[in-house]
This record gives structure tokens, sequence and C-alpha cells, in this order.
């Protein structure tokens, strides 16, 4: 039995709870929060028998092979290399860290003590993404020339997850004050992984960040409303392919849209998340001549989820991706965007 804890009780720590609580092997047995009412209520929600308010205590006073690591993104480095060098095992939230610095140490200090690390990209559940990474590895569209991603949400410019204005949950995103990287950091980080797990590596870069003005001013209550809502980056990727990357939070009617397509030199792989998690669209030239007619439904593998794959890494002993090493190499991308937006220049990775 893997006895695991979760450090950090907000909604996406719940998503855990409920993913956790459905393996077999796996019991959750401890939580915490800075804030005691909501890890006493969330202990209660999912039957967990010891809660806690700080990482420190429950690391020490609970026996746990392993943690899940859902808090504001400001405390995923000390959370981590807590349990890290606690010798427990760690799955951690996106983005890694709030800087390359930090990420590479993570990276750096779970190899070096032999535990389980992995980074929560949760778009690598799509069944889709893997098989369009298998597919270019396997030569399928030839060389990738170019790639168009993005990733969409609509929440300042309707209220498909409630008013920003009075939900915390919400309102700390844009605030840098209280650890938010903005939209470039919330789901930008979710959409250059994507991007790039299966077309390479990111060599360079060009970024344009903004902040749009809220009817609400530049402050709402303890907010500072100063993280950036949308992101547009040019990329050249180590294999020489070039492509576009958007993110914003004021998609109006896009609620939550992820879309990826790669072209290369003998077809093409479009991806809507919108449209299904298991397809593909695949297009293959015939005679050199791709036309319309020639596009594709690929139905795709069965993917387990990140949480299987990260029990089951601990398990086998064998670290499956993403492990914290990519989490890393995103966040280096992630810190060159902000390089590049506020230079406006373009920026090796």
């Amino acid at each position: 039995m893997i006895r695991l804890g979760i450090i950090g009780t907000g909604g996406m720590a719940h998503s855990h709870a409920r993913a956790f609580s459905g393996l077999r092997g796996v019991k959750v047995v401890a939580a915490c929060d800075v804030v005691d009412a909501k890890v006493r209520e969330f202990c209660d929600t999912f039957a967990i028998p010891a809660g806690y308010t700080g990482f420190e205590s429950m690391l020490r006073d609970t026996d746990l092979d392993a943690v899940s690591v859902v808090t504001t993104d400001a405390a995923h480095a000390p959370a981590s290399l807590a349990a890290i060098r606690a010798g427990k095992h760690v799955l951690c939230e996106k983005p890694l860290a709030v800087n390359y610095p930090d990420a590479r140490k993570m990276a750096r200090e779970a190899a070096r003590r032999k535990v389980i690390n992995m980074v929560n990209f949760s778009y690598r559940n799509a069944p889709a993404i893997h098989k369009a990474h298998a597919m270019v590895r396997a030569g399928d569209i030839g060389t990738p020339m170019h790639v168009e991603a993005s990733y969409l949400q609509c929440w300042l410019a309707c209220d498909v997850w409630g008013d920003w204005r009075t939900n915390d949950s919400l309102l700390w995103r844009l605030s840098t004050r209280h650890g938010s990287k903005g939209a470039l950091g919330d789901i930008g980080v979710h959409i250059l992984d994507f991007a790039s797990y299966p077309v390479g590596d990111i060599a360079r870069l060009h970024c344009r960040l903004k902040t749009f003005p809220k009817d609400t001013g530049k402050r709402l209550g303890e907010y500072v409303l100063d993280a950036n809502d949308s992101a547009i980056i040019s990329l050249e990727f180590k294999n020489g392919a070039l492509g576009t990357v958007t993110t914003t939070r004021w998609a109006t009617g896009q609620a939550n849209s992820l879309l990826l397509a790669i072209f290369g030199d003998k077809g093409a792989i479009r991806i809507d998340l919108d449209d299904a998690y298991d397809t593909l669209r695949f297009c293959r030239g015939t005679d050199g001549v791709a036309t319309l007619s020639n596009w594709k439904t690929v139905k795709c593998p069965k993917t387990p989820s990140i949480y299987k794959r990260f029990i089951r890494s601990i398990q086998t002993g064998a670290n499956d991706q993403p492990d914290f090493s990519r989490g890393a190499r995103i966040q280096k991308a992630l810190d060159c965007c902000f390089v590049s937006d506020a230079e406006d220049r373009t920026v090796n990775v």
C-alpha cells in the first residue's frame, strides 16, 4: 500500500484526492493547508485521517511514501524540496517552480535522492498527444516545418467558472504579489509542453505579454491585478521548425480550449481537445500533394492518467514522463518569455 499525502487543499487538490483515492494500492493518509478550516473540511470530504497546517509537520509526523504538491506556484519548490529531502516521491503541479534556478534545483535534488518525480502537465492525459508524439517520431509527417498551438480561456470575459471579481481561487491568478505568473505561467506552461512534446525542445523564442485594464481598476481588495492576461510567442524548435503559441483568458466562447497543428514536409497532424481527447486528424500527401480530402480521423489508444503513471513509477522504480527535468526545461522557456517581453528581443532557451 502506497501511503500518500496531499500538500494544498484548493480546487485542483480535490481532483488529486479523487484520482488517487480511486486507485488500487493507494491510500491518502494526510493533507495539509495553511488554513486550518480548509484542511479540516478537505479531510472530512475525502475521509483523510490526518490534517496539518504545515508540510514540515506532516512529513515529520506521518508515515508517507509519496506526496502530491498542489499549492500556489510559489510554494511548489519549498514543499517539493522538503519532501524530496525526506525521501518521499513527489508529483508536483505545474509550473514546477516560479523560476528556472529553483526548478533545476528540484530536478537535481530528486535525481540525487533517487525519488520518483513527476510534474502534472495534465493534458498529457490526452491519448491524442501521445499518438502525435509517436507519429512524429515515426516520420509519418516527415520533417516538422511549422507549428501552431493555442490555449484559450474566457473567464475574464464571462462567468464560465463564476465571477472572478469575488472568487479568490481566480483572483490570485491575476496578482504577481500572490505568486501568479499570469496566463503564461498558468495555462501557457501547458501549451508549451503540449506543443514541444511531439515536436521537440525549443531553441529560441520571442514573446509579447499584455495585461489588459479591468473594470475594477488595477486593484481589487488585497489583489493587485498586474499579472499578464495574454501571451503571443514565436518559436524556433531545435529541429528547425518554426511555430506560434498563443494563450489568453479573454477568448470569449472558449471555456478551456487547446489546439495544436503540426505541419511537416510529408503530412500534418491536428489536435483539438474541444472535439475529443482520444482522436486526432492526420493528413498524408498523395504524390506530394495534400488536399482537404486527405484528412483522416485517427482513433488513439487509451493512455493511463498521470496519477496512475506516478503510482506505477513508484511500484516499478522506473520514472515515467514528464519528470522534473522536463518541468525545468519548460520553466526555462517561461523565464525566457519574460526576458523577451521585457527586453523586446529574441532569447535563446
